[in-house]
């Protein structure tokens, strides 16, 4: 291995705190930004329409919401120490490993079909509560 490689694997994430989540969830990735001297988390929320590079050391990921009637795209880097954590709030079930074809839909066109119940319910259910959404 050259140095590059022995790098990008030392900043590779632990088995365990890579997020499990597949193409169609939708998800609220935790971003830490640094403006001047201050950080802080930013919360963004939206459906996953690619995955690349399965868990190597360079894996990304891209999510996509509509805000004010405009879509907007981020590349998440599945390894890096800026993603504070992924949460997925919806189970969505597709039948594509990309879903490019959600950029031209619009409104109820581009929703994604659930997989049977939602993240947060099976979270409530095991906690004994009930979900509120």
């Amino acid at each position: 291995m050259n140095a590059v490689e022995n790098y990008s694997n030392a900043q590779r994430k632990a088995g365990d705190q890579i997020p499990k989540f597949n193409v169609g969830d939708t998800v609220r990735v935790h971003f830490r930004i640094v403006e001047g001297e201050k950080e802080r988390i930013q919360v963004f929320e939206g459906v996953v329409i690619a995955r690349k590079g399965s868990e190597s050391a360079n894996a990304t990921f891209t999510v996509r919401r509509v805000s004010f009637n405009e879509g907007i795209e981020r590349v998440f880097p599945l390894h890096s120490p800026r993603v504070e954590k992924v949460l997925v709030t919806r189970e969505g079930s597709v039948r594509r490993a990309k879903l490019y074809y959600l950029r031209e839909r619009s409104g109820k066109a581009a929703r994604v079909k659930a997989k049977g119940r939602s993240a947060i319910a099976k979270d409530a259910a095991q906690a004994g509560e009930t979900p509120q959404e």
